[in-house]
């Protein structure tokens, strides 16, 4: 596979910088509105996005937490190895809330879907958005599209797009991995 820098570190954070902004203007406050990242990645964006708004917004009140959704894809049984899930923190009730949903990459829409049906287990939202810092287009398995995009492209089922994060990959960078015409 040859590897292609997608996001550097510099464009990573312009990105989140921008999402963030978006954010304000449908949510300004957050005074009803909470955000959740999907365990396992989508955990580190949604942290930075939670950090950067309590440093635009001193003195919000934004509540945000992390999803496991494991148990709540369709494949779980039918994978080989043990399944280890992640941790779920979610400390508040979504009931009558706006939820906004913070997932790395949106590929295929299973996860988001697993993520919907998750997040019934803390109540039931009035909306429920999707923020995904990369859209993989045309590779939908279902009818699931992002209310907030840092960037999309085009793929094909046999890339690969790895999302690097300081935390666990010493780096914050995307990158697209695309198969060789000979592999």
């Amino acid at each position: 596979m040859e590897p292609r820098l997608i996001l550097n570190t510099i464009h990573l954070q312009i990105t989140i910088d921008r999402l963030c902004y978006q954010l304000i203007e449908n949510h300004d406050d957050f005074s009803n509105t909470v955000i959740i990242g999907l365990q396992p990645r989508g955990i580190y964006l949604s942290d930075r996005i939670t950090r950067r708004l309590k440093t635009i917004l001193p003195g919000s009140n934004i509540q945000s937490g992390k999803l496991d959704v494991t148990f709540y894809r369709d494949d779980f049984r039918t994978r080989e190895k043990p399944i280890i899930p992640s941790t779920t923190e979610v400390d508040f009730m979504v009931e009558d809330k706006k939820v906004v949903l913070v997932d790395d990459v949106l590929y295929t829409g299973r996860t988001i879907r697993s993520g919907l049906d998750a997040i019934l287990a803390f109540g039931r939202p009035v909306k429920v958005e999707l923020l995904a810092l990369i859209n993989r287009k045309f590779s939908r398995h279902l009818p699931i599209e992002a209310d907030y995009v840092g960037k999309s492209i085009d793929t094909i089922s046999s890339d690969k797009v790895k999302v690097k994060w300081i935390e666990t990959d010493g780096a914050d960078q995307v990158w697209l991995y695309t198969r060789d015409k000979h592999d």
